[in-house]
């Protein structure tokens, strides 16, 4: 860990521990605060693929949104969803082998990353986000996903009428919130309390507990082909998560597991984009 990443975490851990002792519920507004603000963007110069697309604007929920739209108009679209703190621009490699396969390609970055505006974001924002994007610039069928954006395709696919005829591509996905939860609260280390309350904020925002923001229980309502690749190393969205959806045995889901890659390097993978080629 660097130097000012640690000093930024000794900040945040102090700051926490000081307001926990006024009140726990306003500490644990102010970690669900940090949980759901990316701490930095991707800010790289477009890829060259980027700098030749059609450039989308729009707004949602008062933020602005910066896309990219390649091959319009064509029958066949697909969707590229970025993980958190993350962007689009990390997804260059597919765009050239989608559109070789005749798709027309979307790309979007969510609000509060990249180029897009808004200062945080939360898995029910990002599904509402992906809803938008359907209802607007579909009728989209095929999907490839990162880690929260999987988590957010999975609760946008529940309220989503589809069919076996559509094709989503998990890569990594953000599983299980609760290990997600877990991690943020060892890593600030707040203390028992404030954790409940953390856990009520959630499930008062939209009535549901925060087990419920989990791909594994949205996958028994989802009907798509889903291609789903997962690393036994990934430390962020681990494995251990993943194993339950296996062992459901829904036909509709294929499993590829690498060992190695990590959560990041996966999506970069050669024979990953090879792979998601051959399945979309």
């Amino acid at each position: 860990m660097g130097l000012v990443k640690q000093i930024t975490i000794g900040y945040v851990r102090t700051q926490l521990a000081l307001l926990s002792k006024i009140s726990k519920r306003k500490a644990a507004q102010k970690a669900l605060e940090l949980f759901t603000t990316p701490p930095t963007r991707v800010s790289k110069e477009l890829p060259p693929v980027f700098q030749k697309a059609e450039v989308i604007h729009f707004v949602f929920q008062g933020v602005k949104i910066v896309g990219y739209r390649w091959n319009h108009p064509q029958q066949k679209k697909v969707l590229i969803l970025h993980g958190f703190e993350s962007s689009v621009v990390n997804f260059d490699k597919y765009v050239g082998p989608l559109l070789k396969k005749g798709y027309e390609v979307l790309a979007f970055d969510a609000p509060a990353h990249g180029k897009s505006g808004g200062k945080i974001i939360n898995a029910v924002d990002y599904k509402n986000f992906i809803l938008h994007i359907l209802a607007t610039y579909g009728p989209i069928t095929s999907f490839v996903s990162h880690s929260y954006g999987g988590l957010a395709l999975s609760l946008a696919l529940e309220e989503t009428p589809h069919d076996e005829s559509w094709k989503v591509v998990f890569i990594a996905p953000a599983t299980e919130s609760v290990t997600a939860t877990k991690q943020f609260f060892s890593l600030v280390r707040l203390d028992g309390e404030v954790k409940s309350e953390f856990e009520k904020l959630i499930e008062e925002a939209n009535g549901k507990p925060l087990s419920w923001y989990s791909v594994a229980r949205a996958a028994a309502h989802i009907r798509a082909q889903v291609l789903f690749l997962q690393d036994k190393q990934d430390l962020q969205t681990p494995y251990s998560d993943v194993e339950p959806i296996i062992k459901k045995g829904y036909p509709n889901f294929r499993f590829v597991i690498s060992d190695g890659l990590g959560h990041r390097r996966i999506y970069k993978d050669a024979s990953t984009i090879e792979t998601i080629m051959a399945f979309l």
